[in-house]
């Protein structure tokens, strides 16, 4: 139970609560923390369950002292055994306790406004406005305590693969990465503004320009979005840059880092990390954002049903999902994933019951009667069907198709998630732009320096939607985790980058100006990536929202309940901002 190590200064303790054991019996100790539990023995004793962050310790105590639960306290006393007969063993320390001589009560409490053991569940709001109390509960408390572990992992990476940790500016000035940022207004320049940066991007490219060459930071950004499970405004990342650096050197720059983590926080070696193309992955899983933990794979039916009479049928693209075991399921369970399936965008869904009758397999299904005999047989080993499987079918416009049905899949799926319990995959090859806006120009799926792919500059002019990007994302069970790519460095093609996107040299000039002015002076090939904490460590400590490993969290309204922000500035400080406030409008009445 204790800690190894060189000796730390443990303050008014000899001990911490739950590193106590038989070993130690015999040993005055004192031990300090939070009373979690008293229990009345006899008339002049009671035992007293003291908590800290490595656990509880059970002390027996004077029944004089007044002693309530989440008092801070000091015991000190001998360690001996429990009584025969009277062993926890549902905790660590049950074979012992603190006969305590000594009881100091070093602070009183309130009754906490939830319990803190976890026995009662409480509402988040309630947990958000007493977040302090909150964060002594043990899950809590595990969960910071891991993402401190995830940090210490990461620096250890990034320092073993010659990375230099250098912080960039928390004020900054408005960036081209699309999100909306916090503006901050300046004192000594009224009228100006500085943002808070939504990454150190820019940043971290001219620190390649300066010649350092493997950069890294734990960094703190800021992207004024709308909240849900796995965002907040504020964030933290692994932000990375390299130069004189291809794709393959980032990837397993990157993977170095979060095998590193899975090692430290599960003790065990994580499988390797995987790597597809994001065309593959459309494919296969219907996603870009594949969850590799379970099967259950796409399937592509067209030859399967060429030159069918089903019209449903003649598509673009059809594609099939093989539920295993799925042919018990019952006529509404059916008619809802159907009805799922088209709020996802599907025009229908088509699902065939794979049954055995004494000629072999066949297929029950409302539009069973319009496929030919061979038309099935070859659906059925397209699939890979057996006997009780339930095959679920979207035909239609081809990324539509995949992922209606890569939704199902998870939807289908996610409670039969096998180990290893973390299945890390890079997603390559994204397309360069993600579409056309307004003015029939194309928007640049990651950012306006992302390098194209090498094989297809030819294109860039006369077909830019085709064309593929030296970007890449990191995805784990199903988030994503991050992304990067290599930078154009070279001012040719970031000229016909510009052109494409409707960008005049002029406005690219104003736009990014002191970026391209240092790329004059010599840039060096260079790529990096990011990669968010928040969502990697919730990952590692099983918990679907990024707020429970996060100290002081916002709601999903962006208030701080417990610091009680955003509030109004007093009208002396808005004056010395130069700011003035316009009315709200006013609520329109009904009818």
């Amino acid at each position: 139970m204790r800690r190894e190590g060189a000796a730390r200064a443990r303050g008014l303790r000899t001990d911490y609560c739950g590193e106590l054991g038989p070993e130690d019996v015999g040993r005055t100790v004192s031990v300090c923390g939070w009373v979690s539990r008293r229990r009345e023995h006899g008339e002049h004793l009671a035992f007293v369950d003291l908590r800290d962050h490595t656990g509880i310790i059970q002390c027996v105590v004077d029944g004089g002292h007044d002693i309530r639960a989440e008092h801070v306290i000091k015991v000190t006393g001998e360690l001996r055994l429990r009584p025969e007969g009277t062993v926890n063993e549902a905790i660590p320390t049950g074979e012992v306790e603190v006969g305590a001589s000594e009881v100091e009560i070093l602070s009183v409490a309130e009754p906490p406004p939830f319990s803190v053991d976890g026995r009662i569940a409480a509402e988040e709001q309630v947990r958000l406005r007493y977040r302090y109390v909150d964060l002594r509960r043990e899950r809590m408390q595990a969960n910071l305590r891991l993402r401190a572990q995830v940090n210490a992992a990461i620096r250890r990476s990034m320092e073993r693969q010659g990375f230099v940790e250098i912080e960039t500016p928390l004020l900054w000035t408005p960036t081209p990465e699309g999100a909306r940022e916090f503006a901050i207004p300046s004192r000594l320049q009224p009228g100006s503004f500085y943002v808070l940066p939504q990454s150190p991007q820019i940043a971290k490219q001219l620190l390649m320009l300066s010649g350092f060459d493997r950069y890294y930071q734990i960094a703190r950004c800021m992207r004024d979005e709308d909240l849900r499970a796995d965002r907040q405004f504020e964030f933290t990342q692994l932000d990375l840059e390299a130069s004189f650096v291809r794709q393959e050197d980032l990837w397993e720059v990157v993977s170095d880092s979060v095998l590193e983590v899975a090692r430290s926080v599960t003790g065990k070696e994580p499988p390797p990390v995987e790597t597809m193309t994001w065309s593959e992955a459309l494919e296969r899983f219907g996603t870009d954002k594949p969850d590799l933990r379970f099967k259950m794979e796409l399937v592509r039916l067209e030859e399967a049903v060429a030159g069918t009479g089903f019209k449903a049928f003649q598509a673009e693209a059809v594609r099939a999902l093989c539920l295993k075991g799925g042919a018990e399921l019952g006529r509404g369970r059916l008619d809802a994933l159907t009805d799922r399936a088209k709020k996802l965008g599907a025009a229908g869904l088509v699902w065939l019951r794979v049954l055995r009758q004494s000629d072999g397999l066949a297929l029950e299904s409302p539009v069973a009667k319009f496929l030919s005999d061979k038309e099935k047989a070859a659906v059925v080993a397209a699939t890979g069907a057996e006997e009780g499987d339930l095959l679920l079918v979207v035909a239609g416009e081809r990324a539509r198709s995949c992922r209606v049905l890569g939704q199902l899949r998870l939807d289908l799926a996610q409670p039969a998630v096998s180990e290893p319990p973390y299945r890390f995959c890079w997603i390559t090859e994204f397309p360069l732009f993600e579409g056309l806006d307004d003015d029939g120009n194309p928007v640049a799926a990651h950012h306006p320096f992302t390098m194209p792919h090498p094989d297809d500059l030819d294109r860039l002019e006369s077909d830019p939607l085709s064309v593929r990007s030296q970007s890449y994302d990191l995805v784990l069970n199903g988030w994503e985790l991050g992304s990067g790519s290599i930078r154009i460095h070279r001012a040719d093609i970031q000229r016909r980058i510009f052109s494409v996107l409707g960008i005049s040299e002029q406005e690219a000039e104003s736009r990014f100006g002191f970026l391209l002015g240092a790329f004059r002076y010599g840039a060096p090939p260079h790529g990096g990536f990011a990669y968010g904490i928040d969502r990697l460590a919730a990952l590692m400590a099983g918990e679907e929202s990024i707020r429970e490993v996060i100290a002081f969290p916002k709601t999903q309204s962006g208030a701080d309940l417990m610091a009680e922000s955003p509030r109004a500035l007093p009208e002396r400080q808005l004056e010395e901002l130069g700011l003035r406030l316009l009315p709200r409008p006013e609520a329109k009445s009904p009818g």
